[in-house]
Protein backbone atom coordinates (compact mmCIF):
# COMPACT_ATOMS: atom_id res chain seq x y z
CA UNK A 1 0.00 0.00 0.00
CA UNK A 2 1.48 3.53 -0.79
CA UNK A 3 -0.50 5.39 1.52
CA UNK A 4 1.09 4.62 5.37
CA UNK A 5 1.55 6.29 8.57
CA UNK A 6 3.38 9.12 7.01
CA UNK A 7 0.60 10.53 5.03
CA UNK A 8 -2.80 11.40 7.56
CA UNK A 9 -3.04 14.58 5.66
CA UNK A 10 -4.62 12.01 3.02
CA UNK A 11 -7.65 11.94 5.98
CA UNK A 12 -8.47 15.50 6.07
CA UNK A 13 -10.45 17.69 3.13
CA UNK A 14 -9.89 21.07 3.97
CA UNK A 15 -11.00 24.81 2.45
CA UNK A 16 -8.48 27.49 1.13
CA UNK A 17 -8.79 31.34 1.01
CA UNK A 18 -8.93 32.84 -2.22
CA UNK A 19 -9.33 32.47 -6.26
CA UNK A 20 -5.94 31.35 -6.03
CA UNK A 21 -3.34 29.46 -3.73
CA UNK A 22 -1.09 31.09 -0.88
CA UNK A 23 2.28 30.28 -0.78
CA UNK A 24 1.47 28.73 2.70
CA UNK A 25 -1.60 26.47 1.39
CA UNK A 26 0.88 25.29 -1.04
CA UNK A 27 3.25 24.50 1.36
CA UNK A 28 0.72 22.62 3.62
CA UNK A 29 -1.22 21.03 0.47
CA UNK A 30 2.53 19.15 -0.99
CA UNK A 31 4.12 18.85 2.70
CA UNK A 32 0.92 16.93 4.06
CA UNK A 33 -0.21 15.09 1.71
CA UNK A 34 -3.50 16.62 1.86
CA UNK A 35 -6.55 14.35 1.01
CA UNK A 36 -8.44 17.03 -0.87
CA UNK A 37 -9.79 20.05 -0.84
CA UNK A 38 -13.15 21.86 -0.48
CA UNK A 39 -14.59 24.68 -2.47
CA UNK A 40 -17.28 27.67 -1.54
CA UNK A 41 -17.79 31.09 -3.81
CA UNK A 42 -15.20 32.70 -1.98
CA UNK A 43 -12.95 30.54 -4.39
CA UNK A 44 -14.48 31.37 -7.64
CA UNK A 45 -14.57 33.78 -10.61
CA UNK A 46 -15.34 32.50 -13.52
CA UNK A 47 -14.95 28.74 -14.77
CA UNK A 48 -12.05 29.43 -16.22
CA UNK A 49 -10.53 31.16 -12.95
CA UNK A 50 -11.69 27.87 -11.08
CA UNK A 51 -9.76 25.34 -13.34
CA UNK A 52 -6.89 26.82 -13.27
CA UNK A 53 -6.90 26.95 -9.76
CA UNK A 54 -7.85 23.20 -8.99
CA UNK A 55 -4.84 22.49 -11.73
CA UNK A 56 -2.82 24.57 -9.63
CA UNK A 57 -3.92 21.98 -6.57
CA UNK A 58 -3.59 19.44 -8.17
CA UNK A 59 0.43 19.98 -9.51
CA UNK A 60 0.52 19.14 -5.75
CA UNK A 61 -0.09 15.91 -5.43
CA UNK A 62 1.60 12.69 -4.82
CA UNK A 63 0.85 9.59 -6.43
CA UNK A 64 -3.05 10.19 -6.41
CA UNK A 65 -5.00 13.42 -7.34
CA UNK A 66 -6.67 15.19 -4.43
CA UNK A 67 -10.64 14.95 -4.09
CA UNK A 68 -11.90 18.78 -5.27
CA UNK A 69 -14.85 18.64 -3.50
CA UNK A 70 -17.82 21.08 -3.55
CA UNK A 71 -21.71 21.62 -2.47
CA UNK A 72 -23.44 22.21 -5.57
CA UNK A 73 -26.98 20.64 -5.12
CA UNK A 74 -29.04 22.87 -6.69
CA UNK A 75 -31.75 25.44 -5.16
CA UNK A 76 -30.36 27.36 -2.74
CA UNK A 77 -27.25 25.25 -2.12
CA UNK A 78 -25.03 26.14 -4.77
CA UNK A 79 -21.62 27.50 -4.79
CA UNK A 80 -21.20 28.24 -8.32
CA UNK A 81 -23.36 30.54 -10.14
CA UNK A 82 -22.04 32.89 -13.18
CA UNK A 83 -21.99 30.21 -16.23
CA UNK A 84 -23.24 27.28 -14.09
CA UNK A 85 -27.05 25.74 -14.80
CA UNK A 86 -28.93 26.75 -11.89
CA UNK A 87 -31.44 24.26 -10.96
CA UNK A 88 -34.69 24.16 -9.09
CA UNK A 89 -34.45 22.72 -5.32
CA UNK A 90 -34.61 19.26 -5.42
CA UNK A 91 -37.61 19.06 -3.54
CA UNK A 92 -39.33 20.96 -6.49
CA UNK A 93 -37.84 19.43 -9.20
CA UNK A 94 -38.95 15.62 -7.34
CA UNK A 95 -42.28 17.23 -7.77
CA UNK A 96 -42.41 16.19 -11.36
CA UNK A 97 -42.45 12.45 -10.46
CA UNK A 98 -39.72 11.72 -12.89
CA UNK A 99 -36.55 9.62 -11.76
CA UNK A 100 -35.36 10.20 -15.22
CA UNK A 101 -35.20 13.97 -14.88
CA UNK A 102 -33.48 14.60 -11.31
CA UNK A 103 -30.31 11.52 -12.96
CA UNK A 104 -30.49 14.16 -16.10
CA UNK A 105 -30.39 16.98 -13.80
CA UNK A 106 -27.57 15.32 -12.24
CA UNK A 107 -25.79 14.56 -15.65
CA UNK A 108 -25.64 18.58 -16.20
CA UNK A 109 -24.41 19.29 -12.60
CA UNK A 110 -21.74 16.70 -12.78
CA UNK A 111 -20.73 17.88 -16.39
CA UNK A 112 -20.15 21.19 -15.47
CA UNK A 113 -18.46 20.59 -12.09
CA UNK A 114 -15.77 17.91 -14.44
CA UNK A 115 -15.36 20.88 -16.78
CA UNK A 116 -13.56 22.49 -14.29
CA UNK A 117 -11.51 19.76 -12.24
CA UNK A 118 -13.86 19.03 -9.32
CA UNK A 119 -14.40 15.57 -8.95
CA UNK A 120 -16.22 15.32 -5.80
CA UNK A 121 -19.96 16.41 -5.15
CA UNK A 122 -21.27 16.51 -1.29
CA UNK A 123 -24.51 15.31 -2.64
CA UNK A 124 -27.22 13.79 -2.79
CA UNK A 125 -29.31 15.04 0.48
CA UNK A 126 -30.74 11.81 1.67
CA UNK A 127 -32.71 13.52 4.41
CA UNK A 128 -36.45 12.85 4.45
CA UNK A 129 -37.59 16.58 5.12
CA UNK A 130 -40.64 15.37 8.15
CA UNK A 131 -40.56 18.80 10.35
CA UNK A 132 -42.30 21.21 7.44
CA UNK A 133 -40.40 24.10 10.11
CA UNK A 134 -36.70 22.63 9.04
CA UNK A 135 -35.21 25.57 7.25
CA UNK A 136 -31.63 23.78 7.45
CA UNK A 137 -32.93 21.00 5.32
CA UNK A 138 -36.09 22.38 3.62
CA UNK A 139 -36.19 22.32 0.07
CA UNK A 140 -32.85 20.46 -0.50
CA UNK A 141 -35.17 17.01 0.13
CA UNK A 142 -36.09 15.11 -2.58
CA UNK A 143 -39.90 14.62 -0.33
CA UNK A 144 -41.29 14.09 3.12
CA UNK A 145 -41.40 10.50 2.99
CA UNK A 146 -38.82 7.63 3.06
CA UNK A 147 -40.53 6.07 -0.43
CA UNK A 148 -40.04 9.21 -1.90
CA UNK A 149 -36.51 10.02 -1.13
CA UNK A 150 -35.44 6.56 -1.90
CA UNK A 151 -36.72 7.10 -5.20
CA UNK A 152 -34.63 10.07 -6.28
CA UNK A 153 -31.32 9.11 -4.24
CA UNK A 154 -30.00 6.50 -7.00
CA UNK A 155 -31.42 8.42 -10.20
CA UNK A 156 -28.90 11.57 -8.79
CA UNK A 157 -26.26 8.84 -7.65
CA UNK A 158 -25.88 7.43 -10.72
CA UNK A 159 -26.41 10.77 -12.67
CA UNK A 160 -23.27 12.26 -10.87
CA UNK A 161 -20.73 9.26 -11.03
CA UNK A 162 -21.58 8.07 -14.86
CA UNK A 163 -20.73 11.72 -15.56
CA UNK A 164 -17.44 12.10 -13.69
CA UNK A 165 -17.82 12.80 -10.55
CA UNK A 166 -17.82 11.19 -6.91
CA UNK A 167 -21.04 11.26 -4.79
CA UNK A 168 -21.61 11.88 -1.07
CA UNK A 169 -25.11 10.91 0.44
CA UNK A 170 -25.88 12.80 3.28
CA UNK A 171 -26.44 13.82 6.41
CA UNK A 172 -26.63 10.44 8.25
CA UNK A 173 -28.60 9.51 10.24
CA UNK A 174 -31.16 12.19 9.20
CA UNK A 175 -31.11 15.63 9.27
CA UNK A 176 -34.87 16.42 8.45
CA UNK A 177 -36.75 16.23 11.36
CA UNK A 178 -34.69 19.05 13.36
CA UNK A 179 -35.76 22.51 14.03
CA UNK A 180 -31.97 23.96 15.00
CA UNK A 181 -29.29 24.12 12.68
CA UNK A 182 -25.69 22.49 12.78
CA UNK A 183 -24.02 25.29 11.32
CA UNK A 184 -25.28 27.35 14.61
CA UNK A 185 -26.05 24.69 17.06
CA UNK A 186 -26.28 21.04 18.11
CA UNK A 187 -29.58 19.95 16.83
CA UNK A 188 -31.47 17.57 19.15
CA UNK A 189 -33.30 13.90 17.65
CA UNK A 190 -36.06 12.88 19.45
CA UNK A 191 -36.65 9.56 16.93
CA UNK A 192 -36.85 6.56 18.49
CA UNK A 193 -34.50 3.41 17.05
CA UNK A 194 -37.41 1.79 15.37
CA UNK A 195 -38.11 4.90 13.05
CA UNK A 196 -34.62 5.81 12.16
CA UNK A 197 -34.58 1.93 10.85
CA UNK A 198 -37.96 1.72 9.12
CA UNK A 199 -38.00 5.16 7.81
CA UNK A 200 -34.59 7.39 8.07
CA UNK A 201 -31.95 4.73 7.10
CA UNK A 202 -33.77 3.98 3.37
CA UNK A 203 -32.57 6.30 1.73
CA UNK A 204 -29.38 6.28 3.38
CA UNK A 205 -29.37 2.05 2.66
CA UNK A 206 -30.47 3.09 -1.28
CA UNK A 207 -27.24 4.89 -1.11
CA UNK A 208 -24.87 2.29 -0.21
CA UNK A 209 -26.61 0.30 -2.77
CA UNK A 210 -25.93 2.79 -5.93
CA UNK A 211 -22.17 2.82 -5.11
CA UNK A 212 -22.08 5.61 -3.39
CA UNK A 213 -18.56 6.03 -2.48
CA UNK A 214 -19.15 8.62 0.28
CA UNK A 215 -21.13 8.86 3.35
CA UNK A 216 -21.23 12.22 5.45
CA UNK A 217 -22.08 11.99 9.42
CA UNK A 218 -23.72 15.03 10.73
CA UNK A 219 -23.02 16.72 13.90
CA UNK A 220 -26.46 15.64 16.05
CA UNK A 221 -27.40 14.46 19.07
CA UNK A 222 -29.77 11.95 18.64
CA UNK A 223 -30.48 10.24 21.90
CA UNK A 224 -31.83 6.77 20.29
CA UNK A 225 -28.28 5.92 18.96
CA UNK A 226 -26.15 8.13 21.86
CA UNK A 227 -27.35 10.27 24.57
CA UNK A 228 -23.80 11.61 25.36
CA UNK A 229 -21.99 12.19 22.43
CA UNK A 230 -23.08 13.83 18.85
CA UNK A 231 -23.38 11.53 16.34
CA UNK A 232 -19.73 12.73 14.59
CA UNK A 233 -17.95 11.55 17.93
CA UNK A 234 -19.84 8.49 18.58
CA UNK A 235 -18.82 4.77 17.90
CA UNK A 236 -22.30 3.65 17.97
CA UNK A 237 -23.18 5.76 15.62
CA UNK A 238 -20.27 5.07 13.46
CA UNK A 239 -21.35 0.98 14.06
CA UNK A 240 -24.84 1.81 13.74
CA UNK A 241 -23.98 3.89 9.79
CA UNK A 242 -22.34 0.38 8.89
CA UNK A 243 -24.35 -1.92 10.18
CA UNK A 244 -27.31 -0.77 8.97
CA UNK A 245 -26.56 0.62 5.31
CA UNK A 246 -23.68 -2.24 5.12
CA UNK A 247 -21.97 0.77 3.86
CA UNK A 248 -18.17 0.00 3.55
CA UNK A 249 -16.50 2.81 1.27
CA UNK A 250 -15.30 6.15 2.95
CA UNK A 251 -17.46 7.82 5.86
CA UNK A 252 -16.67 11.72 5.89
CA UNK A 253 -17.86 14.00 8.48
CA UNK A 254 -19.59 17.40 8.56
CA UNK A 255 -17.66 20.64 8.73
CA UNK A 256 -15.95 20.03 11.55
CA UNK A 257 -16.08 23.83 12.16
CA UNK A 258 -19.61 24.62 12.64
CA UNK A 259 -20.86 25.07 16.28
CA UNK A 260 -22.72 21.76 17.06
CA UNK A 261 -19.15 20.98 17.37
CA UNK A 262 -16.90 23.76 17.93
CA UNK A 263 -18.27 25.50 20.57
CA UNK A 264 -17.90 22.37 22.37
CA UNK A 265 -14.49 20.72 21.69
CA UNK A 266 -11.31 22.09 20.99
CA UNK A 267 -10.61 21.87 17.30
CA UNK A 268 -7.66 19.15 18.48
CA UNK A 269 -10.12 17.05 20.64
CA UNK A 270 -12.65 16.87 18.14
CA UNK A 271 -10.41 15.53 15.68
CA UNK A 272 -8.65 12.36 17.72
CA UNK A 273 -12.66 11.74 19.02
CA UNK A 274 -14.02 11.40 15.52
CA UNK A 275 -10.94 9.42 14.38
CA UNK A 276 -11.58 7.28 17.40
CA UNK A 277 -15.19 6.72 16.97
CA UNK A 278 -15.15 5.82 13.11
CA UNK A 279 -14.47 8.29 11.06
CA UNK A 280 -12.56 8.07 7.61
CA UNK A 281 -12.14 11.60 7.00
CA UNK A 282 -12.34 14.81 8.83
CA UNK A 283 -13.76 17.96 6.62
CA UNK A 284 -12.38 21.76 7.55
CA UNK A 285 -13.37 25.27 5.98
CA UNK A 286 -10.08 26.58 7.36
CA UNK A 287 -6.71 24.78 6.70
CA UNK A 288 -5.21 26.90 10.02
CA UNK A 289 -8.02 24.10 11.73
CA UNK A 290 -7.30 21.55 9.23
CA UNK A 291 -3.01 22.12 10.33
CA UNK A 292 -4.32 21.74 14.27
CA UNK A 293 -6.44 18.55 13.88
CA UNK A 294 -3.28 17.08 12.17
CA UNK A 295 -1.34 17.84 14.39
CA UNK A 296 -3.30 16.34 17.27
CA UNK A 297 -3.74 12.94 14.87
CA UNK A 298 0.13 12.62 15.09
CA UNK A 299 0.47 12.83 18.56
CA UNK A 300 -2.67 10.49 19.37
CA UNK A 301 -0.87 7.95 17.58
CA UNK A 302 1.73 8.76 19.60
CA UNK A 303 0.66 8.28 22.52
CA UNK A 304 -1.67 5.05 21.25
CA UNK A 305 -4.59 7.14 21.68
CA UNK A 306 -5.26 6.46 18.13
CA UNK A 307 -3.87 2.26 16.82
CA UNK A 308 -1.94 2.36 13.87
CA UNK A 309 -3.92 0.04 12.49
CA UNK A 310 -7.64 1.61 12.80
CA UNK A 311 -5.75 3.99 10.71
CA UNK A 312 -4.39 2.01 7.98
CA UNK A 313 -7.97 1.13 7.79
CA UNK A 314 -8.86 4.64 6.86
CA UNK A 315 -6.00 5.28 4.90
CA UNK A 316 -6.75 2.19 2.99
CA UNK A 317 -10.13 3.10 2.24
CA UNK A 318 -8.93 6.52 1.01
CA UNK A 319 -6.27 5.01 -1.35
CA UNK A 320 -9.07 2.30 -2.76
CA UNK A 321 -11.00 5.14 -4.09
CA UNK A 322 -8.67 7.25 -5.86
CA UNK A 323 -6.95 4.13 -7.11
CA UNK A 324 -9.88 2.63 -8.38
CA UNK A 325 -11.72 6.55 -9.61
CA UNK A 326 -9.36 9.20 -10.18
CA UNK A 327 -6.01 6.76 -11.45
CA UNK A 328 -6.39 8.50 -15.08
CA UNK A 329 -6.34 12.04 -14.29
CA UNK A 330 -5.25 14.68 -16.74
CA UNK A 331 -4.92 18.45 -16.21
CA UNK A 332 -8.11 20.58 -17.54
CA UNK A 333 -7.02 22.16 -20.77
CA UNK A 334 -9.06 25.62 -20.35
CA UNK A 335 -9.86 26.82 -23.54
CA UNK A 336 -12.78 23.86 -24.13
CA UNK A 337 -14.58 24.57 -20.69
CA UNK A 338 -16.56 26.54 -22.23
CA UNK A 339 -18.10 23.91 -24.25
CA UNK A 340 -19.70 22.07 -21.45
CA UNK A 341 -21.99 25.07 -20.35
CA UNK A 342 -25.24 26.14 -21.46
CA UNK A 343 -25.58 22.74 -23.03
CA UNK A 344 -28.37 21.52 -24.77
CA UNK A 345 -28.94 19.06 -22.32
CA UNK A 346 -28.97 21.80 -19.42
CA UNK A 347 -31.36 23.80 -21.82
CA UNK A 348 -33.60 20.66 -22.38
CA UNK A 349 -34.01 20.37 -18.73
CA UNK A 350 -34.36 23.64 -17.55
CA UNK A 351 -37.37 24.23 -20.40
CA UNK A 352 -39.34 20.89 -18.96
CA UNK A 353 -39.63 22.46 -15.48
CA UNK A 354 -40.28 25.52 -16.30
CA UNK A 355 -43.19 24.33 -19.33
CA UNK A 356 -44.62 22.22 -15.57
CA UNK A 357 -44.80 25.26 -13.86
CA UNK A 358 -46.58 27.11 -16.02
CA UNK A 359 -49.19 24.42 -16.43
CA UNK A 360 -49.40 24.25 -12.92
CA UNK A 361 -50.50 28.35 -13.00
Amino acid sequence: MRFNLDTYGQLIISGIKGTSLLPEEVEFIKNEKLGGIILFSHNFEDPAQLAELVNNIQKLRDEYPLFISVDQEGGRVVRFKKHFTQLPAMLDLAKLDSPKLVFEAHQVIAKELAACGINLSFSPVCDILTNPDNKAIGDRAYGTDAETVEKYISAAIRGLQTSGLLSCAKHFPGHGGTTQDSHFELPLVKTTLAELKSREMIPFIKASKSRVEFMMMAHLMVDAIDDKLPTSLSPRAYDFLRQETKFTKIVITDDMEMKAIADRFSIEEAAVMAMKAGTDMLLYRFMEDADKALKAIREAVKKRNLTKESMLEKLGRVERCKKENLANYQPIYIPKIADEFNSPEAKKLLAQYQASQTTKV
